[in-house]
């Protein structure tokens, strides 16, 4: 199984035991004389075994993605790259965008605010990173398509 199936099926996995919470708690509970709709029993045996698989899968891809790769280091590192430059690049640009907001004065008599930072030189360094995101982004999604995931 590739990585990005394997992914995919942890989505759906996910998913499952989600409706099954749902319809559990919606089961949960009946009028004195009344039947569930779904026998709850039935339920928690299906999400034994849901979690039973989504354990599995996630424990594989975890040491596949922990696994080393040829030109050294490992997806993990690459994914926690990838989040904090993602964050970072997040952060500036919020904060670009209260730095470069011109403050409109009605008279000259009116306090002036400026920027406390060079705009243009933090934007070049934004596009550097984003640019750099994008990249490491590419190469992750290459990886999740080319890795097989170890059973």
């Amino acid at each position: 199984m590739k990585l990005a199936e394997a992914l995919t099926l942890r989505g759906d996995l996910q998913k499952r035991a989600a409706q099954l919470h749902a319809r559990l708690n919606n089961n949960a509970k009946v009028q004195e004389g009344e039947s569930p709709a779904e026998d709850p029993r039935e339920l928690l045996t299906e999400l034994d075994g849901v979690m039973a698989q989504l354990e599995d899968l996630i424990t594989r891809i975890n040491l596949t993605n922990s696994a080393p790769l040829p030109e050294g280091g490992s997806i993990t590192a690459l994914l926690s790259r990838r989040d904090c430059l993602s964050r970072k690049v997040e952060v500036l640009r919020d904060f670009l965008a209260c730095a470069s907001s011109l403050v409109n004065r009605s008279t000259r008599g009116e306090i002036k605010v400026r920027s406390t930072v060079k705009v243009p030189e933090l934007q070049k360094q934004v596009d550097a990173l984003s640019r750099q995101l994008r990249e490491l982004d590419v190469r992750l999604q290459g990886l999740n398509w080319t890795i097989e995931l170890k059973e």
